[in-house]
């Protein structure tokens, strides 16, 4: 039998625009195809889902519940509504995705308000939090209900397992509960060489949103909620903001892929390491300046804006701040060595120009 379905991309273009560019992992789509053939109920009524709950229960702890979900916008947004009052708002800092690349999701499909705090870094502290978290009972301000952090940052930075329990016991202590996005929460855990539970369950993070795609899934995100007593109606929520997945084995079976063994941590490694060569090779190049630590697969830097423009038509990446000419360049499970010391050799030679 053939089909009329054919290749339309040149496989071998590589860039350093976003780790969701790059295709999904080998042993990812081995398990699709696993998962495939014959007939599973629906909805999250099959073995595959079940069967993921103790996955991740072996690395988020015993009381985690999984609700997978489609994408990260809607993990974010169905888990901050699962936090929040109708009168409730969530502190973030002004670089969050939340507030700056979800096209006003939470807000304006989650009816959340967003209390956002400018950082050096993209990352949050107490004092930092202590800037929105005051009047709860005044009526005419949104009650701040939620912090929410990012992990890895969205500057590519890191909080550490104390940073995470400090700012957690903090938000506790004034009656709030804490949200991760963690769409490159597998990146981080590499990075710091820790396991996923002390930057979570361990810190007292209440609910994660668990990025899969960055990390090599062809589709799909999970809401882990740590907390159980902190959240309500999440199975109506997931289905209200359009992310019940009817087929949801697919979805389910990719994270039994990336976390029943040491895929998540091979594959978040590799592109950790790929972007610290390339920041090494950077730093050896006259007439750029990296602007922020390399601590997970993010490098950003600023260099001439007529370069940036002429080595986008040799490797595709984002400007970060136009104004500035600050572009952002990320690597993914399936950077290569060649890919990297190819992006420099052309950035080099069009630095020379």
């Amino acid at each position: 039998m053939t089909t009329d379905a054919r290749r339309h991309h040149d496989p071998g273009v590589r860039g350093f625009a976003s780790d969701n560019y790059a295709g999904t992992h080998p042993e990812i789509l081995a398990a699709l195809a696993l998962a495939n053939g014959g007939h599973q109920g629906a909805y999250g009524d099959d073995d595959y889902t079940r069967h993921l709950q103790d996955v991740l229960r072996r690395h988020f702890g015993a009381r985690a519940e999984t609700y997978p979900v489609f994408n990260g916008t809607g993990a974010n947004v169905v888990a901050l509504q699962a936090l929040t009052d109708r009168w409730g708002a969530v502190i973030a800092a002004d670089t969050a995705h939340i507030h700056v690349d979800e096209g006003g999701a939470p807000e304006r499909v989650g009816g959340i308000k967003l209390l956002t705090v400018p950082t050096p870094d993209g990352k949050l502290t107490c004092e930092l939090i202590d800037r929105e978290a005051y009047g709860w009972e005044d009526e005419h301000r949104a009650m701040p209900q939620v912090v929410s952090l990012a992990q890895s940052t969205e500057l590519g930075t890191l909080y550490t397992p104390d940073e995470l329990r400090a700012i957690a016991d903090h938000a506790h202590e004034r009656g709030m509960t804490v949200h991760l996005d963690g769409a490159r929460l597998a990146n981080a855990a590499a990075a710091l060489e820790v396991p996923l539970s002390a930057l979570t369950t361990d810190a007292g993070i209440d609910v994660v949103s668990f990025g899969g795609t960055k990390n090599g899934l062809l589709f799909g995100e999970a809401v882990v909620v740590l907390n159980p007593g902190a959240v309500r109606a999440m199975r109506h929520l997931r289905k209200l903001s359009l992310q019940l997945a009817s087929k949801m084995r697919f979805v389910s079976v990719q994270f039994e892929a990336l976390l029943a063994g040491d895929l998540w941590l091979r594959s978040a490694g590799h592109a950790n390491s790929m972007a610290a060569r390339l920041a090494a090779g950077v730093r050896e190049v006259e007439g750029v300046r990296i602007l922020h630590p390399v601590q997970a697969n993010a490098v950003f830097a600023r260099l001439p804006r007529e370069v940036s423009e002429r080595l986008r038509k040799r490797y595709r990446f984002y400007f970060w701040d136009e104004s500035a000419g600050d572009v952002r360049w990320m690597c993914s499970f399936d950077t290569t060595v060649e890919d990297v010391d190819g992006f420099l050799a052309a950035l080099r030679e069009e630095i020379a120009r």
